[in-house]
């Protein structure tokens, strides 16, 4: 009988080279909690507090391999284990020799089991070593043909809870003579519409009220402006999901980031939370602002 999982456990490991820190980085896109280079030793305490009632930690993936050195040899016996007592899944990354090397003397480092042979003696080495782990694993991945891309785009496949938003957008509200927000993925201008500020009555209001947004979207070329921003960031956005950036900031600027801005975002927000697979979160940047 086993015990009862308060998280998802993955142990991610493989060849050095083979992506694991992409992996581990989509990973936590995805909103999972990322321990690297862990003792095999440590996957024991780890498991204990994902199974401990209550326990607030999200879907846990720890990064195990040889940088471990001597601790790595226990591998596969602390993963029948732990299997014993709960399903852990251990997603295997491998890529070719060629691949492996390319990526090796790209980035000008040796291999950790070089010592002093060539880097292909290192790798020879690590398959050995790995051959046992290799067995015991759920999902193997074979990175050869991919960019780091392509690789976390298929974990996010895998991975990705059903419905999870794709892409998570930040619509930012600013002021221009501000500055820029320099997070920001796109930007427009609202200085084209007539600025409600020297209107009667709509001074000291915000974008947010009814009477400023109302005067603000009435004017020629607001629905306009909408119309066609919607349409350019609905292939940005699913550009976006394609390429893996799961975060984006599109922002709209005014002069103070008080009205015309904050009034176009708060509608533009309308349009954006109905696109599939998007999470929208609204900023008003410098409404606080005298």
């Amino acid at each position: 009988m086993t015990d009862s999982l308060s998280s998802d456990v993955l142990i991610v490991t493989g060849m050095s080279g083979a992506g694991r820190s992409t992996v581990a980085n989509a990973l936590e896109d995805l909103g999972w909690y990322v321990v690297d280079n862990l003792p095999p030793q440590m996957l024991r305490p780890l498991l204990d507090l994902a199974m401990h009632p209550g326990s607030a930690l999200p879907s846990i993936a720890a990064v195990v391999d040889v940088r471990g050195g001597k601790l790595f040899a226990d591998l596969s016996h602390i993963i029948g284990e732990l299997r014993e007592r709960t399903p852990v899944r251990v997603v295997y990354l491998e890529a070719n020799d060629h691949a492996l090397v390319r990526r090796f003397e790209q980035v000008r480092r040796p291999h950790p089991l070089q010592e002093d042979g060539t880097l292909l003696d290192g790798i020879a080495r690590e398959r050995a070593l790995m051959a046992s782990v290799r067995e015991l694993s759920d999902l193997i991945i074979d990175t050869s043909e991919f960019n780091i891309h392509q690789l976390a785009t298929t974990v996010t496949e895998l991975f990705a809870e059903e419905g999870r938003a794709q892409v998570r957008v930040t619509l930012e509200s600013f002021g221009f003579k501000y500055g820029i927000p320099t997070d920001a993925d796109t930007v427009a201008d609202a200085r084209f519409l007539p600025n409600p500020y020297w209107q009667e009555g709509l001074r000291g209001g915000t974008g947010k009220d009814a009477s400023v947004s109302e005067y603000v979207l009435a004017q020629d070329g607001a629905q306009e402006f909408l119309e066609h921003f919607v349409g350019m960031m609905q292939p940005v956005l699913r550009g976006y999901a394609r390429e893996n950036k799961p975060h984006a900031t599109i922002a709209i600027g005014c002069t103070g980031g008080k009205h015309r801005s904050v009034a176009l975002i708060e509608e533009l927000a309308t349009h954006v939370r109905g696109m599939p697979g998007i999470e929208v979160t609204v900023k008003h940047r410098d409404l606080g602002r005298e």
